[in-house]
């Protein structure tokens, strides 16, 4: 059977890529292959995470490049030649552009973790996230999973998961509980199911 070649954006430690590849392992994720890891900044731990389990690691420091044009610019030269069907962001700190999105139209998923429109948007990355849900005083968070475009964290939705927020929660725990309850679930079930839509369009 064919696979969505799969490409993962990231820019740090790499928890929800490593979600990917173990729910590729364990058949979860079997519609898709995750083929390239690609990271906008140098040193990100996601890279070994690759390396491990067998998939091309690919630096591309947007500053050392000159900036986010060159950066995608070398981006879409990585993802044309190794014919990318799919994009996941995962944890990854760069937007993108509105023409970049544009020509990757449904075909980039980024994984969010509220339950979105809550707390999304410019500025609401990381634990930011979870200080505004505190903040707030929610009693209920989550994580989305949805198709990027033009607006941060403004394209369609494709699955979102509540986690519960307990009393005595800090950003920190809560941003862990919400990372193992509903990111790492969801981002695999997700780029599954839109793997699997990839193949019935391609065929």
């Amino acid at each position: 059977m064919s696979k969505a070649r799969i490409a993962v954006l990231v820019s740090g430690g790499g928890t929800n890529l490593q979600a990917l590849l173990d729910a590729q392992e364990k058949g979860i994720l079997r519609s898709g292959e995750i083929v390239l890891t690609v990271s906008d900044r140098p040193g990100a731990f996601a890279l070994e995470r690759a390396r491990r389990a067998g998939v091309e690691a690919l630096e591309l420091p947007r500053k050392a490049l000159g900036g986010q044009a060159a950066f995608e610019a070398a981006l879409r030269e990585a993802l044309g030649a190794r014919k990318i069907d799919l994009v996941i962001l995962a944890g990854f700190l760069s937007i993108l552009s509105a023409e970049f999105t544009r020509d990757y139209d449904r075909r980039i998923l980024n994984i969010h973790p509220s339950l979105i429109p809550s707390f999304c948007g410019a500025g609401y990355y990381g634990l930011k996230v979870h200080e505004a849900a505190l903040a707030r005083g929610v009693k209920v968070t989550g994580a989305t999973v949805h198709f990027v475009n033009e607006i941060p964290d403004g394209g369609e939705i494709i699955a979102q998961r509540a986690v519960e927020v307990l009393p005595g929660d800090t950003p920190e725990s809560l941003q862990r509980r919400v990372m193992e309850q509903a990111e790492w679930i969801l981002l695999p079930e997700a780029a599954e199911k839109v793997s699997a839509e990839t193949v019935r369009t391609k065929g």
